[in-house]
């Protein structure tokens, strides 16, 4: 999907917004991706889905984990990684039929269910989370690219929360171009944002070991375990030099419950003190595990 003619107008305009200037459209270039997609428990991961019009996509009987690491190097905002763990999802008010919201996108809603994001600057939670609603939170990170693997590690206060390694495709030179929208929630909302990237992409599709996920024991990131996550990679990607456009159109909808909730949201106030630094943590120093989760 090519981007939106309304963003491709914005282009060179100037916009201000929580004390962050953008220059129009807000984009990355020259940024290295990884990615890593497993198959999961659908119906365990539905218990991680806010609200009642989030649903599991379901690739036959199975869920899916999209684990997607972005090294930005040129951005509005200036350099970071994003450390993205999502399922792919759809949104709607009933569960949607198997296999079909990939191919039908739009009439299903399909996307992906943002379960957490570290970032490596606080400028990119200010933005990310207050403006899009992006469960965005300042963590250790890193992005180590060798002539045979691809690996991101993210640490947060001394514990391992996640650390994912592919095998480097031999090539990475197939043209490729991807629109994803994701759901997330913030302020008792759900929010949905849209990214159209590009690139030239290598891609290694159900390969025994092209892949090792290691989940730590930092508390916020236990429910994953629970997913049964398989060894066997759906798919991993590599793309060594995207450009991305973040789209500043954006939805939300109030989130609803069964009963009344016990506790308010994280809401505002967790971002409104938050300034524009573009200073990085130290990079990740927990060991990691001997052996993988999965």
């Amino acid at each position: 999907m090519s981007t939106p003619k309304r963003l491709q107008q914005q282009s060179g305009r100037y916009a201000l917004v929580d004390g962050i200037p953008f220059r129009m459209p807000v984009a990355c270039e020259q940024s290295p991706v990884l990615m890593a997609v497993f198959p999961i428990n659908a119906d365990r991961a539905e218990v991680l889905m806010p609200g009642n019009e989030l649903h599991p996509f379901r690739l036959w009987n199975k869920g899916l984990l999209v684990i997607t690491v972005v090294n930005y190097q040129i951005t509005n905002i200036g350099r970071y990684i994003e450390y993205s763990i999502a399922i792919a999802c759809t949104h709607g008010p009933r569960r949607a039929p198997r296999l079909l919201p990939g191919l039908l996108m739009k009439t299903y809603d399909t996307g992906q269910f943002v379960f957490d994001l570290p970032v490596s600057t606080e400028i990119s939670v200010k933005g990310g989370k207050g403006i899009w609603g992006m469960p965005k939170h300042q963590a250790n990170l890193d992005f180590q690219v060798t002539s045979r693997t691809v690996s991101a590690q993210y640490d947060l206060e001394g514990q391992l929360g996640m650390r994912i390694e592919i095998d480097r495709p031999r090539r990475a030179n197939l043209p490729f171009r991807m629109a994803a929208a994701n759901f997330c929630q913030f302020r008792g909302l759900l929010m949905k944002s849209s990214i159209y990237f590009n690139g030239r992409i290598g891609f290694q599709f159900r390969k025994r070991g092209s892949a090792r996920l290691y989940i730590g024991d930092l508390p916020r990131l236990q429910p994953l375990k629970n997913l049964q996550i398989e060894a066997r990679p759906l798919l991993t990607a590599f793309l060594p030099s995207a450009t991305g456009i973040l789209d500043d159109h954006f939805e939300s909808w109030f989130l609803s419950f069964s009963a009344p909730p016990a506790t308010a949201p994280e809401g505002l106030e967790s971002v409104v003190n938050l300034d524009l630094s573009q200073q990085w943590l130290a990079p990740p120093s927990a060991p990691v595990l001997p052996k993988e989760l999965v």
